[in-house]
């Protein structure tokens, strides 16, 4: 059973930082590139960041500068450092792992909830 497990949300001031963590199980981790995305209310989700097994990383304009991903392919683990949080950075941030070989399958986890407020 496949199941990714987003953590690490919670509520910060604006200029403050998170690290959210993304935890997979069930599949080969190496076999995939891991990516965060994020859904405000009443918006469709943004795609943030991927990073492949080989940590080659690509990042949206949005968060260009002030986000980090990273990975630790021993843990299974997938991370968002999130710095100078913006009240804009408010939403759901989800993990999501896509098999690069034969079956491109898509996994998501549940979402972790990220406020920035004063």
């Amino acid at each position: 059973q496949v199941q990714l497990v987003e953590s690490g949300g919670g509520l910060v001031q604006p200029g403050e930082s998170l690290r959210l963590s993304c935890a997979a199980s069930g599949i080969i981790f190496s076999n995939f590139v891991t990516a965060w995305y994020r859904q405000a209310p009443g918006k469709e989700r943004e795609f943030l960041a991927f990073i492949t097994r080989l940590g080659i990383t690509n990042y949206a304009d949005s968060v260009k500068g002030r986000f980090t991903i990273t990975r630790d392919n021993g843990k299974n683990t997938v991370y968002l450092q999130m710095n100078s949080l913006k009240s804009e950075d408010t939403a759901v941030y989800y993990c999501s792992a896509q098999d690069v070989t034969v079956s491109k399958t898509v996994y998501w986890g549940q979402g972790t909830q990220v406020t920035v407020s004063s």
